[in-house]
């Protein structure tokens, strides 16, 4: 669309004007049609002034999702963007986009969820307020290596609100980005392989990501240990701007993995929260009492029992849970 070029290009002037001109020129429209593109963003709220002999220039823009406000021709991933104001889940709208072999690199983007999924087939939490991105990757891996991008999105989102609010969280193992004790964002990576010859697919990464919910937006079940960027800062950025970091994020995911296996690993045990803490672990109906001790060269969770034998948990097979908390 017109309206989305036209807004990536005053966008990509950081401010600065640019004239009908030379958008038109760039665009190869019309500057009449460059006039009524500029018109259609004021009437969904961008404040953008404009002087003679200098152009139109962005001051200002509202909490909107367009594929204009995240263009980046940089970057990989969120090359084919689809932006939503609310859809069942983004994991399920991008493979259902999927079924016709769209390229890696597919992003879909909500403001609400109505059906949103977790980990273990546990429904996920998804009020307005929060931000939500799925996308379709297609490493080039072997398939045993595939379940470590669950781990390795949680390092590229932890990346990504750092990178916006100058604060870095932590990672509750597997894959739980915590703030001040409470989950900020939750991540789901589901795969899809071949039918006859069990060939990986794609992948699909799902985040989502709380911004501005309030306690009662959560609820009283959820409340204790969900937190917002609005709860924890005081401010939260626009949804836009959370999911340009996240797409920048996981364009460096994307293009490093697996090979930079060593370094993602390196930052996923600086930042997991959850190394040094007594913690139950639930398999099944069995709950059992252990110390989580590190997380080995796989990303798998080595805990410690009471009689002094370590054992590796996978991500798949186990819930891991604080004894004195949600953490």
């Amino acid at each position: 669309m017109l309206r989305d070029e036209v807004l990536a290009l005053l966008k990509a002037q950081g401010g600065a004007p640019l004239s009908g001109e030379a958008m038109s020129q760039k665009l190869g429209v019309s500057r009449a049609a460059v006039w009524k593109a500029m018109e259609g963003l004021r009437q969904e709220g961008y404040v953008i002034s404009s002087a003679p002999r200098r152009g139109y220039a962005l001051e200002a823009s509202p909490d909107l999702l367009s594929p204009g406000e995240l263009m980046n021709p940089d970057r990989r991933v969120g090359s084919r963007l689809v932006c939503l104001d609310t859809v069942d889940s983004t994991n399920n709208e991008v493979k259902r986009r999927a079924v016709d072999d769209v390229p890696d690199g597919l992003a879909v983007v909500s403001a609400r969820q109505t059906g949103g999924r977790g980990r273990r087939g546990r429904s996920f939490v998804s009020p307005p307020g929060g931000l939500y991105l799925s996308a379709l990757l297609r490493p080039n891996c072997p398939l045993e290596q595939v379940s470590a991008l669950t781990a390795w999105s949680a390092v590229a989102v932890c990346d990504a609100v750092e990178a916006l609010c100058g604060v870095r969280p932590g990672i509750k193992w597997p894959n739980d980005v915590i703030w001040e004790g409470r989950k900020l964002s939750g991540i789901l990576t589901e795969l899809e392989l071949e039918g006859e010859t069990a060939a990986l697919r794609y992948v699909v990464v799902g985040i989502g990501v709380n911004l501005t919910q309030t306690e009662a937006d959560f609820g009283p079940q959820v409340a204790p240990v969900a937190i917002s960027m609005a709860q924890a800062l005081g401010r939260a950025p626009r949804r836009a701007e959370m999911a340009a970091a996240l797409l920048d994020a996981l364009d460096r995911l994307d293009r490093d993995f697996p090979g930079q296996w060593d370094r993602w690993l390196e930052r996923y045990r600086a930042g997991c929260i959850t190394l040094g803490r007594q913690i139950k672990v639930v398999r099944g109906s069995e709950e059992r009492i252990g110390r989580a001790v590190e997380v080995d060269d796989q990303f798998a969770l080595v805990v410690e029992w009471a009689d002094g034998t370590r054992e590796a948990l996978s991500s798949g097979e186990v819930s891991v849970r604080g004894l004195l908390g949600y953490v």
